[in-house]
């Protein structure tokens, strides 16, 4: 029994360091492809272009010497194309309406470029005023008996 029992156990262990040693070739394999993709230093990436329409899912592509890298990527639904996705600012608030233009402003500075993207320091936009003022609605009297 216990011969049995001691074969059992050198089994075992000959089949988890055969296990271990697949695991390790497969990694391996694995790190050859990108291996050679991650020797180069100075990667330039392309902005990010939505699969479908303005925004959503897309890709982004890089180049370095010449290897071709793509990378998975999203363009945000409320961009602004004037300045792209990549662009990253701090706004201040919205100024007061201009009558003569009939819209508010706002200037923006860069907090954050992504991908080496070429952004300018600092931005100004400008949303249309609201066309009505906004005015408390009187409330309505109680629905009370009505003499």
């Amino acid at each position: 029994m216990r011969g049995l029992f001691s074969t059992v156990v050198v089994l075992l262990v000959a089949l988890m360091i055969v296990t271990t040693e697949a695991g390790k070739n497969k990694r391996e394999k694995g790190k050859g492809a990108k291996g050679a993709a991650t020797e180069c230093a100075e990667w330039r990436y392309g902005s990010c272009v939505p699969n479908n329409g303005d925004c959503g899912a897309g890709v982004r592509e890089g180049t370095c010497n010449d290897q071709m890298r793509k990378l998975k990527c999203k363009v945000p639904c409320n961009w602004k194309k004037e300045f792209g996705a990549d662009c990253k600012y701090k706004f201040g608030s919205w100024g007061e309406c201009d009558t003569a233009t009939g819209s508010k402003n706002r200037s923006g500075t860069l907090k954050k470029a992504l991908y080496d993207a070429e952004c300018q320091p600092t931005i100004k936009v400008s949303k249309p005023c609201p066309t009505k003022t906004k005015t408390k609605a009187k409330g309505k009297k109680g629905r009370g008996k009505e003499n």
